[in-house]
């Protein structure tokens, strides 16, 4: 195994905006105490507390008791003025008072929920302010469907929070709100192939809603106190693809800034029909009949809270599922941030090597309680110190750390073709933001496969000297490529990118299977299929670290000196063309010659309507270098179509063998 394409840098449209990150040698730590019966201990004083760092001992510099109430407000019809009064006259608190206050954020994802849930969360929100919020509760509300806003920050004026709620936009990034599960395969009427694949798009949609999370987390760690992120959506979908990376970051960010995650499924209680219901198509064949269709849609359900689960676990939240009653969620956050005590120390450990350092707290003398506190932190890191050892080492420990790292962000497209009968090519394209990186760098790409049990494959290693004038940089991606041999099987990516200007790294990691299409199927046997935006001069690319024409020479996504660029995020613009690339292996063929014949086409769908279809493209002469593969290249100007969301389809038939095939993506086409 060895990787066979090196580098290829192309320059690509969409804008996405950097992530940065602050340091402080102070170490806050929150501990909850409570007695042998379960009761908040109160009173404690700071020489009580004994707190070691790495089994070191920290003196303890700063020192609170937080008191918080449980009792609820009385109702707002029964608050003295009248709402516009209170508007009027109630400041919002300073963060001088945020002592003895549980602080509690309501952010609402609009990209993951359709309307009905969106109003199904707004009025929660609404009712818990009204009748269960007490007196130590501060409320900020945020709001994500393109990006992170802050519409309301932390208050306990209720007025002007339910008055911001009835503000909101329902509806916004409703668009954006897709069911990105894949179809049970072992479908026997192979309505597999009839489902849109959302693994490509889904990568980009989730990876923006986690790393809006990990935003919000950082935006929170300049307030010492607990701090409960109540975060409404109708669950985050997976296809296996996901950037596990991102995910982590996201936990970690939390878990520095001392967030607890409480996710809340605005769908409420689902009871689906065995057929599905009228929002998505249902099972076909014997799956209906058999159970199986059923236990595929509770699985997609299933798969689509995972992910909050996950959140909430690692983070010390809970999620709150399947309850018409959203308020439960936000009602959680009150019992669980009782009173609790604040420390806070300066670590006699100064270097900046990113490194996790390990907390540990005990009570002194016969003080016998049980302590709730977080276990320890990641140290912070300083480029500008690092030499040489110093950086290489980074990189090491970064693919090797439980910390991944996502300050540079990070999409990730791979693809397989068939080469021989056991051995495939797969291309890696890994999309940065322009906004990201310096107009003149050095960028370092490391990354590792590893297969089903764990053991080590393949690896690359590529450092690439960058160059982007004023129109390129921050309004234009770089788009890295490289590519492997693997056999069919089980695999997981683990790739990591560094810009050597300010040292910023991301990390992307996912799983992924090559499929063997040499097995026996009733189906025409497809690779993946490439929807790209551009074909971009191979001579002329930003930056190269291989040369070898033989090695371009063999590239399925390379022709005529021009390679094709996949697009990572499904997203396009109207100036632009739709080029669409695949392979269709051992067609069937006529036993009176030699000849195939093998007919393909393009359509795209907006809902239910289509709104284009290509005439049929025929091929009957395999590549002279794959003997048994038939190449397609399908294209469509997009100034044809109107901006918005479509489905994408490939329509495949083998005309002698009777067989056929479809594949079908989601795009998006910008104005």
């Amino acid at each position: 195994m060895r990787w066979l394409f090196a580098a290829v840098i192309a320059v690509l449209a969409f804008a996405q905006e950097a992530k940065f990150s602050a340091t402080a040698n102070l170490v806050i730590v929150n501990v909850s105490v409570k007695d042998r019966a379960g009761k908040t201990m109160k009173g404690l004083k700071k020489d009580d507390f004994t707190l070691l760092e790495d089994d070191k001992p920290q003196a303890v510099a700063i020192f609170e008791e937080q008191n918080l109430s449980l009792e609820p407000l009385p109702p707002v019809a029964e608050s003295p003025g009248t709402a516009e009064e209170v508007l009027r006259t109630a400041p919002a608190s300073p963060v001088s008072r945020y002592q003895d206050k549980r602080l509690v954020a309501l952010l609402f994802d609009f990209s993951a929920m359709g309307v009905p849930e969106e109003l199904r969360a707004q009025k929660a929100a609404i009712d818990f302010l009204e009748k269960q919020m007490t007196s130590s509760d501060l409320v900020e509300i945020l709001t994500f469907s393109t990006q992170l806003k802050t519409v309301q920050e932390f208050t306990s004026n209720r007025p002007l929070l339910i008055d911001t709620l009835k503000k909101l936009r329902i509806g916004e990034g409703a668009e954006l709100a897709v069911d990105a599960s894949v179809p049970d395969s072992a479908d026997d009427s192979g309505s597999n192939l009839f489902a849109a694949d959302e693994t490509e798009f889904n990568i980009f949609n989730t990876d923006r809603k986690l790393t809006a999370l990990e935003t919000a987390a950082r935006q929170f760690g300049a307030f010492p106190q607990k701090k409960a992120l109540v975060y409404f959506s109708s669950g985050i979908n997976q296809t296996g693809a996901e950037n596990q990376a991102q995910l982590r970051a996201t936990v970690n960010a939390a878990v520095r800034a001392n967030v607890s995650f409480y996710p809340i499924d605005a769908r409420g209680l689902m009871a689906s029909a065995p057929g599905g219901d009228v929002t998505s198509s249902g099972p076909q064949g014997s799956s209906l009949f058999s159970g199986r269709g059923q236990s595929s849609l509770r699985a997609s359900v299933n798969n689509s809270q995972e992910t909050l689960y996950t959140l909430a676990a690692d983070t010390g939240g809970k999620a709150l599922f399947d309850s018409n009653d959203l308020t439960l969620g936000i009602r959680q956050v009150q019992k669980d941030v009782e009173s609790y005590y604040t420390l806070g120390y300066y670590s006699t450990n100064g270097a900046l090597d990113g490194r996790f350092r390990r907390i540990k707290m005990r009570l002194n003398g016969q003080l016998q309680a049980k302590l709730d506190y977080r276990s320890g932190y990641y140290a912070s890191k300083n480029w500008a110190k690092y030499n040489s050892s110093d950086k290489e080492r980074q990189l090491e420990e970064a693919l090797a750390t439980g910390d991944p790292v996502s300050d540079l962000p990070l999409a990730v497209e791979i693809d397989w073709f068939r080469l021989g009968r056991g051995s495939y090519f797969v291309p890696v394209s890994v999309k940065i933001p322009g906004s990201a990186i310096g107009r003149k760098t050095e960028m370092d790409f490391i990354g590792q496969v590893r297969d089903k049990a764990g053991q080590l494959v393949s690896a690359v290693r590529d450092g690439i000297k960058v160059q982007l004038n004023d129109a390129q940089s921050g309004q234009r991606h770089l788009q890295y490529d490289t590519g492997l041999t693997l056999p069919p099987g089980e695999y997981s990516l683990r790739f990591l990118a560094r810009e050597n200007l300010s040292g910023k790294m991301g990390t992307f990691e996912s799983s992924f299977t090559i499929p063997d299409v040499n097995s026996e199927s009733k189906w025409a046997r497809l690779s993946s299929v490439v929807w790209a935006g551009q074909r971009e001069a191979v001579a002329s690319a930003v930056g190269s670290a291989d040369d070898n024409k033989k090695v371009l020479a063999n590239h399925p996504l390379v022709q005529d000196g021009q390679k094709l660029v996949p697009s990572v995020t499904r997203v396009f613009r109207k100036n632009q063309t739709l080029y669409v690339y695949f392979e269709v292996y051992d067609p069937a063929r006529n036993p009176d010659s030699a000849a195939t014949a093998i007919t393909a086409n393009l359509a795209l769908y907006q809902g239910p309507r289509k709104v284009f279809e290509s005439s049929p493209v025929r091929s009957g002469s395999p590549l002279k270098q794959r003997p048994g593969t038939l190449a397609f290249q399908l294209q469509l100007p997009m100034a044809r179509l109107g901006s918005g969301r479509y489905l994408g389809q490939v329509n495949v038939v083998d005309e002698q063998g009777r067989r056929f095939a479809f594949a079908r993506t989601s795009l998006v086409i910008l104005p």
